[in-house]
Formats: structure tokens, C-alpha cells, sequence
């Protein structure tokens, strides 16, 4: 059946891009996971507590079946962007682990589910949702946010990913990626005097 269909596919591709996400810290220090990368302070740990708690909620309290270890309200206003970082007093294995025991969690809120079980997301404007729905969010989210980690790991040591098309930076040399940029730098410059 299609639904039991595109429920295991979704699944599926959440397994594999939460375990993406956490390779993202493999290698690095304690500073280099936790230390602001952006402007705003994105950095490598805060994003796997941010997923920790997103997915808690998505897929623990908007069904019923709250996670049973504590976290911050969705409407405590004190609370909201903690979740983005982590604190000296906080464990890079406390965060990756309660992010795995999340997955343990939701895989069990997704296994006794229909795909079409209904659930009720207070925070959105059309609360009434599906697991479907919310399936779909929660591998968009982890996704969008395993491409900022992308982003991230990449500016600090130049570690990336396969691509889509299974074609990676392996062999190349930094002097390849150096005149790459150069060449993507001369077309914007090019680019940009032409509209001007």
C-alpha cells in the first residue's frame, strides 16, 4: 500500500540524514563543535540539541506520547533559542546521546503509527496534522539543518560530503579547489559588472 510505502521511505531517509548529521561532529574538538560559526552563532552541537528537542516534540507530544526526559516548553519564551547552543556545563555525549534515545523515541511514535494518524501541532497555524505532515517537516528540518552543518564543517577543515551525483572532493587538491574558486569568483565579478 502507498501508505505504508511512503511512510517507510520517509523514515527511512530520517535515518539515514540524523546519522549524516551527527558525522558532522566526528574529529572535531570540543571548541571547534561548539563554537559560533555565523553571525547569528550557528555551530555543530547547538544544531543536534536544536534537532533533539524539535523531534522530541514533533514526534513525541503532537502525538501524545511525550518524551519522557524533560524539555523546555515550545511556549516558554525564556527558553526559546537555548536550544541552539550548548552550554560549558553540557556534554557533547550528553547532547549526541539524548538525540539518539529522541531517535529511539520517535522510531517508536512512527513504528505504532498509521501514516494518516492525526496529531495536533499547537504552535502551527493549521494545528491539525497527520503523521504524514509531520513526517515530512521533521526530515525537511533535520535536512535543511544537516546542510547548514555542511556549511559548517566545511569552513572548518574543509570536510565534506558525497554529492548527489556520488562525486566527492576526494582527489582533489587544494590547488584544484583553490583555482575552482578563483574561477567561480572571476564569473560573479564578471556577472556583476554587467549588471551594473
Amino acid at each position: 500500500m502507498i501508505d505504508d510505502f511512503a511512510k517507510e521511505y520517509l523514515h527511512g531517509d530520517l535515518r539515514e540524514i540524523r546519522e549524516a548529521m551527527l558525522g558532522k561532529l566526528d574529529g572535531l574538538s570540543e571548541y571547534d563543535v561548539r563554537r559560533p560559526l555565523t553571525a547569528t552563532g550557528t555551530n555543530l552541537l547547538g544544531l543536534v540539541k536544536h534537532l533533539s528537542v524539535g523531534e522530541s516534540r514533533y514526534l513525541g507530544e503532537v502525538f501524545g506520547r511525550p518524551f519522557p526526559e524533560p524539555v523546555p516548553r515550545w511556549d516558554d519564551l525564556g527558553q526559546r533559542g537555548t536550544d541552539m547552543w550548548a552550554t560549558e556545563h553540557e556534554t557533547r555525549e550528553e547532547i549526541t546521546g539524548r538525540y539518539r534515545r529522541v531517535w529511539v523515541h520517535s522510531d517508536a511514535t512512527i513504528g505504532a503509527l498509521a501514516v494518516d494518524s492525526p496529531g495536533y501541532v499547537p504552535w502551527w497555524p493549521r494545528p491539525d496534522v497527520l503523521l504524514f505532515n509531520v513526517l515530512v517537516h521533521v526530515l525537511t528540518e533535520t535536512s535543511r539543518h544537516a546542510g547548514h552543518a555542511d556549511i559548517l564543517r566545511e569552513q572548518l577543515d574543509g570536510k565534506v560530503e558525497i554529492d548527489a551525483e556520488g562525486m566527492a572532493r576526494r582527489g582533489q587538491d587544494a590547488a584544484f579547489w583553490e583555482n575552482r574558486c578563483a574561477e567561480i569568483e572571476r564569473a560573479a565579478k564578471a556577472a556583476g559588472q554587467t549588471t551594473a
